[in-house]
């Protein structure tokens, strides 16, 4: 079943949901910082794990002490779908856990 783009008020309705997040261009975007590298590391493998559950993949950065994500839907034309916000939710739910913020 194809993924439908929302509209730019689902985006703006869903991302009042998402504190930290925003749309940049045509992509959900966040940053984290973290206490150390170590831990950011653990950070990307969780959210790659999470990623390969929903079988939905974001552009994911890993820096010394930081992780960044930039999300949108490949098959919707790369617009932004609720794929992109179940990631989102997905990350968010699990960031305190590496002590992100």
């Amino acid at each position: 079943m194809p993924v439908e783009p929302l509209s730019q008020k689902e985006v703006e309705d869903r991302l009042a949901e998402l504190p930290g997040w925003s749309l940049d261009g045509d992509r959900l975007t966040r940053s984290y910082r973290l206490g150390s590298h170590f831990a950011a590391t653990a950070m990307v493998v969780h959210i790659a794990q999470v990623q390969e559950e929903l079988d939905h993949h974001s552009d994911l950065t890993l820096g010394y002490n930081s992780v960044s994500l930039a999300v949108h839907t490949h098959s919707a034309g790369g617009a932004v779908t609720e794929k992109d916000f179940e990631l989102a939710r997905r990350v968010e739910d699990l960031a305190p856990g590496h002590g992100a913020h």
